[in-house]
């Protein structure tokens, strides 16, 4: 039986291969994970205001009752998680104005760094190349600020 973690700093690990003959046509979630982090070039909470200054286009999915329990992200655009390909994909009617750009980096922000990773990994093969996320998520970014102060 294959062994896949994911630790909070987004490492993943497996033991054993992710050969689809293993179990035809299913993953588990870690699997999942593991595959989509894969082609991500994910960005550490440290990092994300200059990645922003940089012109990175960072997008909050966290639901409204996040958000409202724990604040806003200052500087990012939040997009519905259930909107999210609909709004940056730069060949549909129903994209944000930012978002005509599949250049463009774009940094997704969940609450702890997880849906984010699917989420980004569904957005680089919509054809945004540089679409990523943030490692531990809000959380993450929330911690530090808290440390800094």
């Amino acid at each position: 039986m294959k062994q896949f973690h994911i630790s909070d700093d987004g490492a993943a690990t497996c033991q054993g291969s992710l050969d689809p003959s293993d179990s035809p046509g299913t993953l588990t979630i870690n699997q999942l994970l593991l595959e989509s982090r894969t082609g991500l070039e994910r960005v550490h909470a440290s990092d994300l205001e200059r990645e922003r200054a940089a012109g990175a286009l960072v997008v909050d999915t966290r639901p409204v009752d996040q958000r409202d329990r724990d604040g806003d992200l200052p500087g990012a655009v939040v997009i519905d998680r259930n909107v999210l390909e609909w709004r940056l994909d730069p060949s549909s009617p129903h994209r944000l104005p930012t978002a005509d750009d599949p250049g463009r980096r774009i940094v997704v922000v969940c609450n702890e760094g997880y849906s984010s990773s699917l989420a980004a990994h569904t957005l680089q093969r919509l054809g945004l190349t540089r679409a990523t996320d943030l490692i531990g998520g809000f959380q993450a970014w929330a911690a530090l600020r808290k440390q800094s102060n």
